[in-house]
């Protein structure tokens, strides 16, 4: 399991997950904002980016949450504050219900939260019908063709960002389409990512749930949601109200014109306000 870990050692830590089909390079400009002050971690989760992808394994969600969890011990972090995106939100959510103690705050950047809460499953499957993302995978798969298509990512990736709502097109260079193409080079280099859709689509991701005493300890933890609004795969009008029900006081920042990749899209401005954030958290 890759990670870049950047920063002093004994600074506070800022443990940034990624989703699909992306890796750590998501949080090049947060990591460089970022590191002077606090010891930024960003680990590629398991068939993603630089880290190994094994053949002889599953990449459902459980999985990842027992890899992240395995990373956080290995390395003993503590007073971690979580910046998630896309499904980096409940892989983090899913340590955090199981090591509350060692989480300090919670960032959202369009990343789901769900930590138990009772409209989580309503909210999922209103967001699926209106999401391009959700509906392709769902009747590729139906059709016995979502392994194949997602088994040539290396090629299809610019699709796929510009699907699920990448809107910086000044960014395409060769350079930046090598840095997410590069690791889906044959079909056994995507299971990752074949994983993360096909276990949506056949409902093999488990959502850690919390016990009462981790949910009232998160939701008692500073918290903050930056969501740009042109996300076409997670809605902010089903995802921040389960964000605003674990966090009833914490701050929802909406930024238009701003994608679902939204950390490519909008980095000054989502680096200014985690910093905010993180100075008085």
């Amino acid at each position: 399991m890759h990670y870049v870990d950047e920063g002093a050692r004994d600074a506070r830590i800022v443990l940034c997950l990624h989703g699909e089909p992306t890796w750590s390079y998501l949080f090049r400009h947060l990591i460089a904002a970022l590191r002077p002050n606090y010891r930024v971690i960003a680990p590629d989760h398991m068939g993603f980016g630089k880290s190994a992808t094994p053949q002889d394994r599953s990449y459902w969600l459980q999985d990842h949450i027992d890899n992240l969890e395995r990373l956080v011990l290995a390395l003993d972090l503590r007073d971690i504050t979580l910046v998630m995106h896309d499904f980096g939100g409940p892989v983090g959510m899913g340590l955090a219900a199981r090591h509350p103690d060692r989480i300090r705050a919670i960032i959202s950047v369009n990343g789901p939260t769900p930590f138990g809460q009772p409209d989580l499953m309503e909210r999922l499957i209103a967001n699926a019908q209106v999401s391009p993302w959700f509906q392709w995978i769902l009747k590729a798969e139906a059709q016995g063709r979502l392994e194949g298509v997602l088994a040539e990512s290396g090629y299809n990736i610019l699709s796929t960002l510009a699907l699920n709502g990448f809107e910086n097109k000044k960014l395409i260079t060769d350079e930046w389409l090598h840095a997410y193409a590069a690791h889906y080079a044959t079909r056994e280099d995507c299971a990752g990512v074949i994983g993360w859709a096909k276990g949506f689509a056949t409902n093999a991701h488990r959502f850690e749930a919390p016990g009462e005493e981790a949910r009232r300890a998160i939701s008692a933890r500073p918290a903050m949601a930056i969501w740009g609004q042109a996300d076409r795969t997670l809605h902010a009008q089903h995802f921040l109200p389960l964000f605003g029900a674990l966090f009833p006081h914490a701050q929802q920042h909406l930024l238009p014109g701003v994608g679902h990749y939204s950390l490519e899209d909008a980095p000054d401005a989502i680096n200014t306000l985690i910093a905010g954030f993180l100075a008085t958290a």
